[in-house]
């Protein structure tokens, strides 16, 4: 769907700089561009201490509800990097997408992304007892963990991880 040039809104998502989605947010919320971060409550390890932080929910990612010169001056602030297009034009997200997202989160606070961790992959264990090892996903579950299958001697080890002890592994 191509944004005419009426004064037709519609949701468009802006790509942010790495980690500037809250700013863009604030720098729409000034210029009264009505905007949808979504985030999640997440529990972050520091090496002193554990804390609850909001992260957005889609990194790099805020949408607008914009007609087309709200769009062009929301390209030009300096946290945003682009509209996302498709072939060439801005690519519009259907309201009840949106509406969907923000119910969903309103009625689900426990909502995670994978980032594209799926059963099958093969992934690397950044921490705890078995930090290091490479295995395949097994299970993803909604809970926050992973069931990990590690290959030892001819057997299968299955442990539960927390999402955030694993990255995808790509073998050099």
């Amino acid at each position: 769907m191509a944004i005419q040039a009426t004064n037709e809104k519609n949701w468009l998502a802006f790509y942010t700089k790495p980690r500037q989605e809250f700013k863009t947010a604030e720098l729409f919320g000034n210029l009264s561009i009505e905007y949808f971060l979504p985030t999640i409550i997440t529990l972050r390890q520091w090496s002193d201490r554990k804390k609850k932080i909001r992260i957005p929910l889609f990194s790099g990612y805020v949408f607008a509800h914009v007609d087309e010169k709200e769009r062009l001056y929301a390209v030009q602030q300096e946290s945003v990097v682009k509209v996302i297009c498709f072939s060439g034009k801005p690519s519009i997200i259907p309201e009840w997408q949106i509406e969907s997202l923000k119910k969903m989160l309103l009625d689900t606070p426990d909502v995670f992304v994978t980032h594209g961790l799926e059963a099958g992959q093969q992934v690397k264990i950044t921490e705890g007892p078995f930090e290091g090892v490479v295995g395949i996903i097994k299970v993803v579950n909604k809970e926050k963990w992973l069931s990990v299958s590690v290959e030892l001697v001819n057997r299968t080890v299955s442990v539960k991880l927390p999402l955030e002890s694993v990255i995808k592994f790509v073998e050099n």
